[in-house]
């Protein structure tokens, strides 16, 4: 792992957990690449922005949502392209019971800026 990958990576990591903290749809939104895919916590693939938008305005209003990551791991895959798996887990202080789950981004550089053009959540737990 390349330390200008990981730096990327944790800066785009503590924006996504401060915007996620106060379920900012905005924020988080801005985030991603114009052409963003994004699977979450539901089956459905929301694209682009406005499908970012959509899906953190459409979860529960949480009051002291919070993520942690861990296992971090950054790969350079291209001067514009980075690779990230890590294991998050969501603390929603009580209000439902605590969510661990395995996540994928991949970022690229967009307009100057490293924005997540697919992100993809999944069960910790085996399925098969």
């Amino acid at each position: 792992m390349s330390s200008e990958a990981d730096a990327i990576v944790s800066d785009v990591i503590a924006k996504w957990c401060a915007g996620f903290a106060k379920l900012d749809a905005v924020a988080l939104s801005s985030l991603y690449a114009t052409n963003a895919f994004f699977f979450g916590s539901n089956p459905k693939l929301y694209r682009g922005r406005d499908g970012v938008a959509d899906y953190f305005n459409g979860l529960p209003r949480w009051r002291k949502p919070s993520a942690a990551f861990s296992d971090v791991q950054a790969a350079q895959a291209g001067p514009d392209l980075i690779n990230m798996a890590a294991t998050i887990a969501f603390d929603l202080a009580g209000e439902r019971p605590a969510l661990v789950v395995k996540m994928s981004w991949v970022l690229i550089r967009e307009d100057g800026e490293w924005k997540i053009v697919n992100h993809h959540a999944s069960s910790q737990a085996p399925l098969i």
